[in-house]
C-alpha cells in the first residue's frame, strides 16, 4: 500500500497505533513488527478481534473474514518507520530532536513542561527512543500538535544519524558526552561521535541547535545558528546555580527552584528554561511552573519514609551518571548508605569502570556503600564500612533494615535496584 492511503487510514482511527496485542487500543492500526522471540504476524488476527481496525503484516494470511482489514506491506517496520516520517513531513509543528548520554528523559520531561505552558505539545513516551520508538512518537503528531520533543537513543555508530533523519528537526540538543554504552562506542571519543551525527545533520540542513556552553565539548560546535545557555555571561541566556539540596537557578532578577535533586539536573533546568525562552515564554511563568515539577519513574526521586530521605535513582546508571549521582550525594548533611548495583553494556571496561566508582567513593563523606552485582563483586575491596553482594538475594538476607537517614539507590535498569526499595524500606 502507498504511503500516503496508509496515511489516510491513521487520520481515519485518529493516530491510534498498537504494536502489542496484550494492549490493543480500540479503533487502533495494528503493526506486526517482529522480534528475537516472535512475530507479530502471528497475531494480526487476534489483534483485529481485540479491536484494532486494521492489521499492517508482511507475510500472507489466509482469513477472508478480515482481507478488508489487513494491510499487507514489503516490511512491518520500515513501513512504521516510513510513516512515521510521512506524518512527521505533514505537519507544520516545530520538531525538538533531543540526545545525549544522561539525562535524556529528565530534559525531555522538563521542556514539555515548560513549553505547554503555551503550546500544544507532545513528547516521546517514556525512553521509546529506538528505530521503534521514535516513529511511534513521530505518529503522535496531529494537526493541532505544535511542538514535538522526540527523544533519540543509541548505542552504535549511525543510530543518531538515522533516527535524525526520520524526525526531521527544527532544533537540536545534545544534552551532555559520558561514558555510556561503550560496547558499541568503544570509548568517550566514540559517544561523541556518535551522539553528533546531530550536530552533523542541523549543520547541513542549516537548523538551529541548543548548546551548554558550560560543556567545553559541546562549544566545539557552536555555529551562526546555535542557541547557547549556561553560567557564561557571554551565552544567550545566562544562568546563576544558587542550589542548595534541591536544583535552583538565576535567571536575571527571577529565580527558578525546583523539587529535583542533584547538581546533575541543573543543566537540565537550564535547558528546559532557555527553551522556554526561546519559545517566548514568560520567565515568571516558567517559574511557576517548574517549582512543583517532579520527576517519575525512579528518576532522581526524592522519597520520605520512616524519617529517612531515600534518592531512588534506579532507572538507568553508567559512570557518568554514577559519578555525578555519588557527588551529589556526598554533599547531604547527615548519615549517609549508597547501594550502588552494577553498570551494564561497558565492554572490556566494565571492570575498570567499576573499580573507579569504587575508588571515588572512598573519596568521598559517604559513611557506608553497599555494592551489589557481579561485577562490583569481582573488584571488592577489604574496608569495614563497604559491603559487596553477588546479587539482591544476598544482600536481602544480610540486611533487614538500612539505619542511616539518608540512602542512595542507584544501578542500570537491569539491575531492578527498586526493588530493593520495595523490599527494604
Amino acid at each position: 500500500m502507498e504511503i500516503n492511503k496508509l496515511h489516510k487510514h491513521l487520520i481515519d482511527c485518529k493516530y491510534l497505533v498498537s504494536t502489542d496485542t496484550r494492549k490493543i487500543i480500540p479503533k487502533s492500526i495494528f503493526f506486526a513488527l517482529k522480534g528475537e522471540n516472535f512475530d507479530g504476524n502471528d497475531y494480526a488476527i487476534e489483534a483485529i478481534k481485540k479491536g484494532a481496525s486494521y492489521a499492517v503484516v508482511d507475510t500472507d494470511l489466509q482469513n477472508d473474514s478480515y482481507k478488508n482489514q489487513i494491510i499487507k506491506v514489503d516490511n512491518v517496520l520500515q513501513t512504521l518507520q516510513n510513516l512515521g516520517k510521512f506524518n512527521r513531513k505533514k505537519s507544520s509543528a516545530k520538531v525538538i530532536a533531543l540526545t545525549g548520554s544522561n539525562g535524556k528523559t529528565s530534559t525531555k520531561e522538563l521542556i514539555k513542561s515548560v513549553l505547554e505552558i503555551r503550546f500544544e505539545t507532545i513528547c516521546t513516551d517514556g525512553n521509546l527512543n529506538n528505530h521503534i520508538g521514535v516513529p511511534l512518537s513521530l505518529l503522535k503528531i496531529r494537526p493541532e500538535t505544535e511542538i514535538a520533543i522526540i527523544e533519540m537513543g543509541a548505542n552504535n555508530f549511525g543510530e543518531i544519524d538515522f533516527l535524525t533523519n526520520l524526525i526531521i528537526p527544527d532544533i537540536g540538543y545534545i544534552t551532555n558526552f559520558g561514558k555510556a554504552h561503550l560496547e558499541g562506542f568503544k570509548d568517550l571519543d566514540g559517544v561523541i561521535k556518535g551522539k553528533t551525527e546531530l550536530y552533523r545533520w542541523m549543520f547541513k540542513e542549516k537548523r538551529s541547535l541548543l548548546i551548554n556552553s558550560d560543556d567545553k565539548i559541546q562549544t566545539k560546535f557552536i555555529d551562526d545558528n546555535s542557541v547557547t545557555f549556561g553560567s557564561n555571561e557571554k551565552s544567550n541566556y545566562n544562568f546563576k546555580n544558587i542550589s542548595t539540596q534541591k536544583v535552583s537557578v538565576k535567571y536575571n532578577n527571577t529565580i527558578v527552584s525546583t523539587n529535583l535533586y542533584g547538581n546533575y539536573n541543573y543543566s537540565n533546568v537550564c535547558a528546559a528554561i532557555s527553551m522556554g525562552l526561546l519559545f517566548e515564554i514568560d520567565i515568571d511563568h516558567i517559574s511557576k511552573k517548574l517549582v512543583n515539577f517532579e520527576l517519575k519513574n525512579n528518576r532522581s526521586e526524592i522519597i520520605n519514609k520512616n524519617d529517612k530521605k531515600i534518592i531512588l535513582d534506579a532507572y538507568n546508571a553508567n559512570p557518568s551518571s554514577m559519578i555525578s549521582a555519588i557527588e551529589s550525594f556526598s554533599l547531604i548533611l547527615g548519615s549517609k548508605v549508597a547501594i550502588l548495583g552494577d553498570m551494564y553494556e561497558l565492554g572490556n571496561l566494565k571492570e575498570q569502570e567499576h573499580k573507579h566508582i569504587i575508588e571515588i567513593c572512598t573519596c568521598k563523606k559517604i559513611d557506608s556503600c553497599i555494592f551489589i552485582g557481579e561485577i562490583f563483586f569481582s573488584q571488592r575491596i577489604k574496608k569495614s564500612s563497604y559491603y559487596f553482594f553477588k546479587n539482591k538475594v544476598d544482600f536481602l538476607n544480610k540486611f533487614k533494615t538500612i539505619e542511616s537517614k539518608n540512602i542512595l539507590i542507584k544501578g542500570s535498569r537491569g539491575m531492578k535496584m527498586e526493588e530493593i526499595y520495595n523490599r527494604l524500606l
